[in-house]
């Protein structure tokens, strides 16, 4: 068979894992939640903590599904993200397609007619924790032990929301022994019997997780990084590890890698917007990076588009031609009005004429996600009724964090540079 446009290749190959071990078809699938919902999930769970395997998963009647719709070429409600190119234009479906289009043939021939495949994952999005050290604000405590404390010393937890049953003390020891317990055993298997051909570390900030480094060190030590990929997404605060360097004692010893150290803007904006950057450090871990990449596409810089990062839209084109890497830029996702930190916050009055200005001196990525926003609903278009309200929650949310942290500007000494960006600001309520 030819393979269809809507089909994805991750759901025969890759297997995800949320911090809170919720288990997806990739880190961006738009599905109901199985305990506790994530951001871009589709419904909410129970609340309760029920554990899956990764053998009660991989088969299960959803997987089936997804595999049996996708090979009859329909389009997926759970792919949406790609679909309609929601984070970026250059989609994750691409990204399997062009790593694993040899197991194509395989990958049908291994399909029986109910969508079960007799395939083992070889790509790998396990999130062992939300350990990290930063607090960006356009994350939360899902992703972030450190927003997690925060928000539990300063009160900010509705723990009448059932979302947030994972924080509490019991489920939070629960979670941890099925971590422990389940979730390394089958990732270490999958090391130990040679399966890994794809690993994509992210977080919470994988530069910190124990696991990385010893699971990354053993399959070097089994000679299997010849054939291996591995992939980064982190805050790049680390290169190195109990004596162990990321590039010489890792990185160069395995097939190909890449890191997309993650970087919403320079100097002061970038500092507020990420809370934990030292923006000069970052810069010198980059530079080490540098050192032992052989091709510009192994050190890229991943931008996020946000209300406040609209100002550096410039300086981050700049910083990626002073280091000859790629920038890759997406915006943030913006599921409900309350996000005030997307640019789709603004009304379109403000919105459209800012974005030809910053495109007009923009190219590549950046002119490409700032043009798209023109296409994109605000969130006055996309929710009339109740956008004023998720605006001022948002707002509210902002100055909170705001007067909780330490930061050496704030958002509204940001927006004051475009008056009328201001004004609407100020006037939210």
């Amino acid at each position: 068979m030819n393979k269809p446009d809507t089909m994805c290749l991750a759901p025969w190959v890759h297997t995800y894992l949320s911090p809170q071990t919720e288990r997806r078809m990739c880190c961006a699938s738009r599905e109901p939640a199985q305990n506790f919902r994530q951001y871009i999930d589709t419904e909410s769970g129970t609340g309760r903590y029920i554990p899956v395997t990764l053998d009660e998963h991989w088969n299960s009647d959803h997987m089936r599904s997804v595999r049996r719709r996708m090979m009859a070429g329909e389009t997926l409600p759970e792919c949406e993200v790609c679909n309609d190119k929601l984070l970026n234009t250059s989609v994750y479906r691409d990204y399997f397609t062009n790593l694993f289009q040899h197991k194509f043939d395989s990958i049908v021939s291994s399909t029986t007619p109910e969508g079960r495949t007799s395939l083992q994952p070889v790509s790998w999005d396990y999130r062992f924790s939300n350990l990290c050290n930063f607090k960006c604000r356009m994350c939360g405590d899902m992703l972030s032990s450190s927003w997690e404390t925060e928000q539990k010393q300063n009160n900010m937890v509705n723990w009448a929301d059932p979302k947030n049953n994972w924080m509490r003390d019991d489920i939070r020891d629960q979670i941890k022994d099925f971590q422990d317990s389940q979730i390394e055993t089958e990732f270490a298997a999958a090391v130990e019997q040679h399966r890994v051909e794809e690993v994509y570390w992210v977080g919470g900030e994988p530069l910190m997780y124990e696991q990385h480094w010893r699971y990354m060190k053993r399959i070097v030590e089994l000679g299997d990084g010849p054939r291996v990929y591995a992939r980064y997404n982190t805050n790049l605060s680390r290169v190195r590890y109990g004596g162990v360097d990321l590039f010489d004692d890792i990185l160069a010893h395995i097939r190909d890698w890449q890191i997309c150290a993650s970087l919403d803007g320079t100097q002061q904006i970038g500092e507020y917007i990420r809370t934990g950057l030292d923006y000069e450090q970052w810069c010198r871990n980059f530079e080490h990076g540098l050192e032992y990449a052989t091709n510009p596409r192994q050190m890229r810089i991943d931008f996020t588009l946000t209300l406040p990062g609209m100002f550096e839209t410039g300086a981050m084109e700049k910083l990626s031609q002073t280091y000859g890497v790629q920038l890759l830029a997406k915006v943030i996702f913006s599921f409900s009005p309350d996000i005030i930190m997307s640019p789709l916050a603004l009304p379109r009055h403000l919105l459209d004429p800012w974005i030809d200005e910053l495109a007009g001196r923009s190219a590549g990525a950046m002119r490409d996600v700032l043009l798209q926003l023109k296409n994109r609903p605000t969130f006055e278009e996309q929710w009339p009724d109740t956008y004023q309200a998720g605006l001022a929650k948002g707002r509210a949310r902002v100055l909170k964090l705001e007067s909780i942290r330490t930061q050496s500007i704030t958002m509204a000494e940001i927006l004051a540079q475009r008056p009328a960006v201001l004004e609407w600001w100020n006037e939210i309520a």
